[in-house]
């Protein structure tokens, strides 16, 4: 007798196969079987008029310290997402000394948004290697699979203190951190990751610890991998607002050749300002592909939602330093500086991410009663009824509110044509979630989801085959993930099952999501309400949501590399 039966579904097996009707049994957390199952089982589900495909496996994820309070791990398990890749971008809360703890925290404030009290009250710090770190997960219990990549800052800093905030490590410290590396691929992480871009800030507004890093030492910790034969590398560049620069490439070339592993980097984007500039990144990059350098795409309109007391958006500025780490007083007085102003009005002219378009900039949300008539409306609307420069108003409107005006600005990926284009290129990787960061901004867990729904069955751009493919078995291809994925005999049983006539949100991945204050310490997140179209998540051949409903199974495991 079989552990589980799905009866009666359509099979979309990630390979990129045919659909085809069959049952697939599982026994011991494993399929044992695909086709027509005669045997009885424990638990039968019946499939019919339903999608049975693998376990969407996100590539891009920061749930460093959800992990730690959210055992079902939120958003992305609401969505069908059964293995999600952490640590990315260089930020992460392992390894730590007990004494150094708040600094770390910092950083996660400071780059993924989350409150700082939410933090202090919600982090375990039951370890403190990062083997222990994984190892600690796995005692808390899991919903879904966690595969760890060791985020560089935590490692430079265990080894180097404040310091390693302001240089390069020396030849000794470098050593110590290399080891420190080797460690961790040994506990089975998939890899390392840092960033290059200016926004990514941490404690007190200086930069996160591993753009700090030189080439040589990059150069040693890609030796690391090399020397073990596994493992991945993950980088954010892209400081122009999505176009490869020279000196990224060479950074990509670099790790490619030191390492001789696959790098994968964040991210190529349709940008409103530079309408050519993803393509023209994909065409300067294909020597580096074609040696296993994968830039992610993501699927979604990129908007976010934000209030200037977390500046993060802006934090590639230098003007913006002083607004970092402030109380809501102080940053109120730096936004109505004249001269702040003026620096930042100097430094649009040079853009970033933000090009100084108003008229992409929202009003969304207001606390003081006298501005409630100004909600949907744009920064330019708003300028013009008060006669007054829109960079001005953008200030004025947040001081005016103690800033506590949400704000809503559509950044990347408006144009459907091109973003299109994107993503039924081969050349990229879809993920870039971000789930678990930005939780004051967006959650974009459900990217999949809206795949699914929205550029498949509503816009018919691919294949239902090609993209479940796409969300499953290629990044857990890149990652070295050999048994999730793909629908085999023998594999894990990762399953999601859904209705492919529901699934995907009903409005725009932003206006769909809602605020929960569901984060300890009661604080507030952006949180993508679970998929109607998903029916049934499978993690290891247990039932871990049935019509959205948690059945209390924790079957998720910290997969080794």
């Amino acid at each position: 007798m079989y552990d589980l039966l799905i009866k009666n579904g359509l099979v979309v097996d990630g390979t990129g196969a045919s659909r085809r009707h069959a049952d697939v049994a599982i026994a011991g957390g494993k399929i044992v079987e695909i086709g027509k199952v005669t045997e009885s089982a424990t638990q039968v589900i019946d499939a019919a008029d339903l999608v049975v495909a693998p376990g969407f496996v996100d590539p891009h994820t920061h749930y460093d310290a959800q992990i730690c309070w959210d055992q079902p791990l939120s958003s992305a398990s609401w969505h069908g997402v059964t293995t999600v890749v952490m640590g990315n971008c260089g930020v992460g809360i392992a390894p730590c000394k007990p004494e150094v703890r708040d600094i770390a925290a910092w950083d996660l404030v400071n780059v993924e948004g989350i409150p700082f009290e939410a933090l202090a009250k919600g982090i375990t710090w039951d370890w403190v290697t990062f083997p222990e770190y994984m190892n600690a997960a796995q005692r808390r219990g899991l919903g879904i699979n966690l595969a760890f990549l060791a985020p560089l800052t935590p490692f430079r800093h265990f080894v180097m203190g404040e310091e390693s905030m302001d240089r390069a490590a020396t030849s000794a410290e470098t050593a110590q951190i290399q080891a420190l590396l080797r460690e961790a691929m040994v506990a089975g992480a998939f890899g390392w990751t840092t960033t290059t871009i200016l926004q990514h800030v941490g404690y007190k507004g200086r930069p996160l610890a591993c753009r700090q890093s030189s080439r040589e030492e990059l150069t040693a910790y890609a030796h690391v991998l090399r020397d073990m034969g596994k493992g991945v590398i993950e980088t954010t560049l892209t400081k122009s607002a999505g176009i490869l620069a020279d000196d990224e490439y060479a950074l990509l070339d670099l790790l490619l050749t030191e390492s001789g592993r696959p790098v994968t980097w964040l991210a190529v984007v349709d940008c409103e300002h530079r309408p050519e500039g993803a393509q023209d990144s994909l065409r300067k990059a294909e020597p580096l592909i074609k040696r296993g350098g994968i830039p992610q795409v993501n699927c979604l309109p990129m908007s976010n939602e934000f209030n200037l007391h977390n500046p993060f958006l802006f934090g590639s500025h230098p003007s913006w330093k002083p607004a970092f780490n402030q109380t809501v007083e102080e940053q109120m007085r730096v936004y109505s500086d004249p001269s702040f102003r003026q620096a930042f009005r100097e430094e649009l002219a040079n853009p970033r991410i933000f090009a100084g378009n108003w008229n992409l900039v929202e009003v969304r949300d207001v606390h003081n009663p006298a501005l409630k008539s100004l909600e949907g409306k744009t920064v330019v609307e708003i300028a013009r009824e008060r006669g007054k420069d829109p960079l001005d108003t953008f200030f004025d409107i947040a001081v005016e509110d103690q800033l506590h005006t949400e704000y809503v600005i559509a950044l990347f990926n408006v144009h459907e044509e091109r973003v299109a284009k994107l993503i039924t290129d081969p050349r990229g990787m879809i993920g870039l979630s971000d789930g678990g960061a930005h939780v004051d901004m967006h959650d974009n867990a459900g990217y999949c989801t809206y795949l699914l729904g929205t550029w498949v069955r509503d816009k018919q751009i691919m294949s239902l085959e090609r993209a479940i493919q796409r969300v499953t078995a290629e990044p857990a291809a890149f990652f070295g993930i050999q048994d999730r994925g793909v629908l085999a005999v023998g594999k894990a049983a990762d399953i999601v099952i859904f209705d492919f006539n529901t699934i995907g949100p009903k409005v725009s991945p932003i206006r769909h999501q809602e605020w929960r204050r569901d984060l300890p310490a009661g604080g507030r997140r952006l949180v993508w309400p679970a998929d109607r179209g998903v029916q049934y998540t499978i993690v290891n051949g247990a039932v871990l949501y049935a019509q959205q409903r948690h059945t209390g199974a924790l079957p998720g495991q910290v997969l080794r590399s």
